[in-house]
């Protein structure tokens, strides 16, 4: 039988899952759009808000409402091998291929770098990463802590550093928004849905559900209603938490133009807009929130993917696991922010689609009574728009099949194209699977 759980602990699972959320890229990509949208600020953040803040809350929800323990059992409803390869792709891409690195890398550029006089070379970047991934193996290897570490002691330091900052700018503004650039200035909403997913937390939302989920689940609650209700609160807290910061930071970044100019990333619009206003103080302060915010990601991603990878493959520890996956971000951490990124943008636009509409298909799992063909035909045409995104997006385009699908799918020029062929893939789906076994229950 379920029991009462003190509103204390929804607010630090809460605040626990915003400052999981809450790493590299969520800082750096609100301020660089708030530059590039300009006076289109407000369009863009709300697009930036969907993918940066809706998705990941609803990401979080779906293991609940799933009753699912794992992001594997729940991408089997799919296929087996549907679900190991997707969840293997997903880990490897929130893990030590991209996001685990850049959460030292991000940390680097804008804690350390600035502080260095001409080319520091390649032994600081290395010295940093080595400590930095020193101190999330370390965490790591208590994951039982992780809510308590996270969620009681860091996450409101962080909040404190973020505040200075936010309200000196509210109440000093730099400037006037510039003009918008680029596609800000044609559909900028849509545009900052696609920046939303570089912070990779839609993804990150199938691994830190299942952390919130077995926390609320070891205070003693079994049922599923009211593991929704704890989960929806504990969720709200952080998604009202990231829609303040990111609407604050994006209009920082539209407001730094005229003292500033237009910057290259935004780490460098972070760190200018720290030196307006206090000068060396501010690289300082802008220095611990960078560190603060990406490590406690990094931990978390180091916990999750290590217990994923474990259970894969048993023969291998977890402690094992977290020593090898935060030595090899640590290395790869090595190559560049700027070369991450690049190298992250591909993959990111070919699986983020999928990502969305299995959110969509686990919330809507009773409508069609979980019928594996709905499941297969949806994400099926989805991956055939999505893939050739992301090979547009390294840079492989044929100009005949993209001139092709601008002309048959709606929003593909604003990047939504797999929208229609996933809605169409799915009562496509069903109509199959009503002809094969029209009389089918409802299954997990």
């Amino acid at each position: 039988m379920s029991k009462n759980v003190p509103s204390s602990f929804i607010i630090v699972v809460g605040f626990m899952l915003f400052a999981l959320f809450f790493g590299a890229g969520n800082l750096i990509f609100p301020a660089m759009l708030g530059q590039a949208s300009g006076s289109n600020i407000w369009e863009a953040n709300a697009g930036f808000i969907v993918t940066g803040v809706g998705l990941p809350l609803l990401g979080v929800m779906a293991f609940g409402f799933s009753g699912k323990g794992d992001l594997h059992s729940l991408a089997s409803r799919v296929h087996p091998a549907f679900g190991l390869i997707f969840t293997v792709v997903l880990y490897l891409a929130i893990g030590p291929f991209f996001a685990l690195p850049r959460t030292g890398s991000v940390s680097y550029e804008i804690a350390v770098k600035p502080f260095l006089s001409g080319d520091p070379g390649f032994l600081p970047l290395l010295l940093f990463t080595v400590l930095f991934f020193a101190v999330t193996c370390f965490f790591s290897l208590n994951p039982a802590r992780i809510v308590d570490v996270v969620g009681k002691w860091l996450t409101p330091l962080l909040l404190i550093f973020i505040a200075i900052l936010i309200f000196t700018v509210i109440f000093k503004p730099m400037g006037e928004f510039g003009e918008a650039t680029g596609p800000y200035v044609s559909h900028p909403f849509f545009k900052g849905f696609q920046e939303g997913y570089l912070t990779m937390d839609t993804l990150a939302s199938f691994v830190f559900g299942i952390i919130v989920i077995n926390a609320i689940r070891e205070k003693g609650v079994t049922g599923k209603k009211q593991l929704m209700i704890i989960c929806t609160k504990a969720g709200l807290i952080a998604a009202l938490l990231l829609a303040v910061i990111y609407t604050s930071l994006t209009y920082m970044g539209a407001l730094s133009i005229e003292p500033l100019g237009y910057l290259d990333n935004g780490g460098a619009v972070l760190a200018g807009i720290s030196h307006y206003y206090f000068g060396g103080f501010g690289g300082v302060l802008l220095g611990l929130i960078v560190t603060a915010a990406c490590l406690t990601t990094s931990i978390g991603l180091v916990t999750a993917c290590a217990a994923y990878f474990h259970k894969l493959f048993p023969r291998l520890s977890y402690k094992a696991l977290a020593i090898i996956l935060s030595a090899f971000s640590a290395v790869v951490a090595n190559i560049g922010l700027n070369q991450l990124i690049s190298i992250s943008v591909p993959i990111l636009t070919a699986i983020y689609p999928l990502a969305i509409v299995l959110i969509a298909l686990t919330f809507t799992h009773s409508w069609f009574k979980g019928r594996a063909a709905v499941y297969r035909m949806s994400l099926l045409f989805t991956f055939i728009v999505s893939l050739f995104d992301g090979l547009k997006a390294a840079g492989y385009e044929w100009s005949a099949l993209s001139d092709f699908f601008m002309s048959i799918l709606p929003l593909y020029e604003e990047g939504l194209g797999w929208l229609l062929p996933a809605i169409i893939g799915a009562l496509l789906g069903y109509i199959i699977s009503l002809l094969v076994n029209p009389k089918l229950e409802t299954t997990e």
